[in-house]
């Protein structure tokens, strides 16, 4: 081939997600991979059966930037569906299970995917799903049938550093999901983060709970194998079974959200055992009681992480603080993340002086490539070359970062980004509801919840009537947990007409 030498010198230094792993199965093929407590794979054969779905794949007609759509459970077959995408230049769309179904037919529609793969948990739900995908893969006998028909030789790799590798739906404030699309360039750049700024080694092991359609397992996992460790698979938070490895297994990266730490801690307790060593354990210091943060790291002898990241960043733009063990911490102020480059600007993109509060705009390798199918909310959150996270930070004198509050008014209830617009939209489609706001409220296990106040012109509405609503046209964890109602006149306005929400919110702290 006569290629110009920049064309080579450019394909010299690529390096994609399909790539480590092949390299890690030829390095060390008998070192344990991945498990989920029934079954343990090592490298060799856990690359294997990528390499054979990614030979079943290319079968079926996926190509190169393709999509794969998946809604399962965590279980083993999630990781392999990503790695043969990875291998393949295929695209999965990891859909977030706990959307209600017009929610979910939503994401698959935007991203058009050529094949879905589904567990027998969610085969159902996505059935009945108003989708136009060409075929569907239920985990299970067909699943393990259509690898036994492939071959296990290592296919070729067609993806380069910037395609696409997953696509993680992340709510927008019109009510809507969007669709962040990860390359592979970002997910080995949140590798290389999580090793400077979170101490990650090669060989240690992650015990991927969260959800797999959250970056907070997808990351994580894929940093560990693209190391050579090892990921435990669990099936959603399981105090005991989490206990169970904390107390067998040394880990890095023991990630716990709000809601899910007092039971951890409870469940710990009762076994009366000490954890093996743990790198660094939980997340988002900020929606969780400071009491609960200097029990934590006591109980398990490791700093806490005083994170702030996004699906759209990974572990930056300010992640890189730690909370030392017992302390229960006066400030929460960030340390900004390696990697990363950060301003604060006001509305018209200017950066602000020192200590005044600006909105962070950023760029790193870490960044995301776009919402899918979404030209103008990119045009705007990357306006002037910059992303703009919708976060207002204030920058202190020693460089720490310290949040102030939402751009674009956001919800963090137990790890999951909840956008008031999705649920007013709910409640303001019934027409006995004049007007309706949701704010948040402070809350011991989630951080924050949505409560909403509700201005009604039936007076035989009530509040189960609109719950009922709700629990109809939501996932679950969007659900407000309180409904109120109130006189329309009393709802606070701008001069614009807009209810001005951080006035609703007082009435909370009143109440």
């Amino acid at each position: 081939m006569n290629e110009p030498p920049e064309t080579l010198i450019a394909r010299s230094a690529q390096l994609t997600v399909g790539e480590i792993l092949r390299d890690q199965a030829a390095l060390q093929p008998y070192a344990l991979a991945i498990e989920d407590g029934k079954r343990c794979y090592s490298y060799a054969v856990f690359n294997a059966r990528v390499n054979r779905l990614a030979h079943a794949l290319a079968a079926k007609g996926v190509a190169h930037g393709d999509r794969i759509a998946i809604l399962a459970e965590n279980c083993i077959e999630y990781m392999e569906v990503a790695y043969a995408a990875a291998k393949s230049g295929a695209i999965i769309c990891a859909l977030n299970w706990r959307l209600a179904a017009g929610e979910l037919s939503h994401c698959v529609n935007l991203t058009t995917p050529k094949l879905a793969f589904v567990s027998e948990r969610f085969a159902e739900t996505f059935a009945t799903l108003e989708t136009a995908t060409e075929e569907t893969v239920i985990f299970g006998d067909a699943y393990e049938e259509l690898l036994a028909a492939a071959s296990p030789d290592e296919p070729t790799i067609t993806a380069s550093p910037e395609d696409g590798l997953v696509i993680i739906y992340t709510s927008g404030t019109t009510g809507l999901p969007k669709g962040a699309l990860i390359s592979h360039r970002a997910e080995i750049a949140r590798m290389q983060s999580s090793c400077l700024d979170f101490g990650l080694r090669p060989g240690d092991t992650f015990l991927a709970w969260p959800p797999m359609f959250h970056m907070a397992s997808m990351d994580q996992s894929i940093s560990v194998l693209s190391l050579g460790g090892k990921v435990i698979v669990v099936d959603g938070f399981d105090a005991e079974r989490m206990v169970d490895v904390t107390t067998t297994e040394p880990q890095w990266w023991l990630l716990l959200m709000p809601g899910m730490i007092e039971p951890f801690a409870e469940a710990l307790k009762r076994r009366n055992m000490p954890a093996k060593p743990v790198t660094v354990v939980g997340a988002m210091a900020d929606l969780v009681p400071r009491h609960q943060i200097a029990e934590i790291t006591t109980l398990v002898q490791a700093p806490y992480a005083n994170t702030f990241g996004a699906t759209e960043t990974g572990l930056p733009p300010a992640s890189a603080g730690l909370i030392p063990i017992g302390v229960t911490p006066d400030s929460l102020s960030k340390t900004q993340s390696a990697m990363c480059r950060c301003r604060l600007v006001d509305p018209d993109d200017n950066d602000v002086a020192a200590g005044a509060v600006g909105e962070l705009a950023f760029r790193g390798p870490t960044l995301f490539s776009g919402y899918w199918n979404a030209p103008d909310a990119n045009a705007e959150d990357f306006r002037g070359g910059w992303f703009h996270m919708g976060d207002a930070f204030r920058r202190n004198p020693d460089g720490a970062l310290d949040f102030v509050d939402r751009v674009k008014y956001m919800i963090k209830s137990g790890g999951e980004n909840i956008y008031p617009a999705e649920i007013e939209q709910v409640l303001l489609a019934d027409p006995r509801v004049d007007d309706a706001v949701v704010v948040r409220a402070q809350d011991d296990r989630w951080g924050e919840v949505p409560v909403a106040f509700v201005a009604a012109n039936d007076p035989a509405l009530t509040a189960e009537d609109l719950a009922g609503q709700c629990r109809a046209a939501l996932a679950g964890y969007k659900q407000p947990k309180q409904i109120r109602f109130v006189a329309l006149d009393d709802l606070p306005r701008s001069t614009t007409g807009k209810i001005q929400r951080h006035e609703v919110e007082k009435w909370l702290a009143g109440s």
